[in-house]
């Protein structure tokens, strides 16, 4: 759901409560906050210029923290019990409370001499869409995001965009009545939904394997988007796929890496009942070239790589107005090659969940056996 609230005027209040505080100085272990995308080092949010875009919020999430390695926590530990015992030649060993004592301060003395490790991680929010998009697909950090995000909107919540929910927004109203009807969940839980529809990014990646290795690859514009309705683009399967399965110790999964041929080693690992669970998409439409690693079971996309931005500037260029542009320009390029992604997502689902699926099946296994 929306914000019910002016996030246009409350978004740097908030990102200011919860900026991030540098802790190179001190000795502190951890600290999580905001700062800006284009300088991580900026964490002062009083202008509103810094992270809107137009419609786009951009901010990004820092996390600094000090480590101490095991293995040299005991052993200054242990320099330092020995010291004590030398000092006190009455003791023959150091009481607990004593160790405890000494732990800490040996602890507090390397936190001293550690530099905090920092993590930046960027978001981009889309607020006509109201769609989030975060650069990392880590579950720790995903979840660290979202408690951070919940703790700063906490009016807002943030839902995963899985495949049943990406599928519902790829088609018409029919085409969301049968998805409906092909829907295994039993309810509207969001967990359900993607464990129940995993047939969603198994089929959609098997019939793109077999589309890559038997038809023309080429596709139409039909989803909204940069692109204009019904252009001509390009839809393949290369480099990478992943396949799993049971095999006779359990779970068993495969990697075939590298350019294909004629994917001898799927074929052989499909004939064997293994279910694609990841593959590298790749799209190409005029001479730009997309390309990303899709994990089915979640829709997420790894490594998605776009067409570098170009732009032409003078000595008369503002810089602020060509780091707009650029920005803008990545954007377009960026939603662009989603744009054709979820084209060629609903040409698949019309085939699936129409009544000619059967004879679609019987083209794809046979051709794999």
């Amino acid at each position: 759901m929306p914000p019910d609230f002016d996030l246009q005027a409350e978004a740097h209040k908030l990102f200011s409560l919860h900026s991030f505080n540098p802790i190179d100085e001190g000795i502190e272990e951890l600290s999580i906050g905001w700062v800006h995308t284009e300088d991580p080092k900026a964490h002062s949010f009083t202008d509103p210029s810094t992270c809107w875009h137009e419609r786009y919020l951009v901010f990004s999430l820092r996390r600094d923290q000090r480590k101490i390695p095991a293995a040299l926590l005991k052993e200054h530990f242990e320099k330092a019990c020995e010291k004590y015992l030398s000092e006190n030649p009455g003791l023959s060993k150091v009481n607990k409370q004593r160790k405890e004592e000494l732990k800490e301060l040996v602890r507090q003395q390397l936190l001293a001499k550690t530099l905090p490790d920092p993590k930046v991680y960027d978001a981009v929010w889309d607020t006509e869409a109201n769609v989030l998009t975060f650069t990392t697909l880590s579950p720790k950090t995903i979840e660290l995001f979202e408690d951070f995000f919940k703790k700063t909107f906490d009016s807002l919540r943030l839902v995963a965009f899985h495949p049943y929910a990406r599928a519902m927004n790829c088609l018409d109203d029919f085409g969301k009545y049968q998805l409906a009807k092909a829907n295994k969940a039993g309810g509207d839980n969001f967990l359900e939904l993607i464990q129940e529809n995993q047939w969603i990014g198994t089929d959609f990646m098997l019939w793109l394997l077999y589309q890559t290795m038997n038809e023309a690859s080429e596709y139409q514009v039909s989803q909204p988007g940069p692109a204009v309705a019904g252009d001509i683009f390009v839809g393949y399967i290369d480099d990478r796929v992943v396949l799993t399965g049971n095999g006779e110790n359990g779970l068993q999964m495969i990697t075939v890496n590298g350019p294909q041929d004629r994917f001898h080693e799927v074929k052989s690992a499909l004939q064997g009942h293994k279910l694609v669970t990841e593959a590298t998409i790749h799209l190409e439409a005029a001479d730009s070239h997309w390309n990303l690693t899709l994990k089915g079971n979640l829709f997420h996309f790894a490594s998605f790589s776009c067409p570098a931005v170009k732009l032409e500037k003078d000595n008369t260029t503002d810089e602020r107005m060509e780091r707009e542009a650029v920005f803008f320009e990545r954007m377009a390029v960026l939603e662009k090659g989603l744009q054709l992604f979820d084209s060629l997502f609903a040409i698949f689902l019309k085939l699936r969940l129409g009544s000619d699926w059967s004879t679609w099946e019987e083209r794809i296994i046979e051709w794999h056996q």
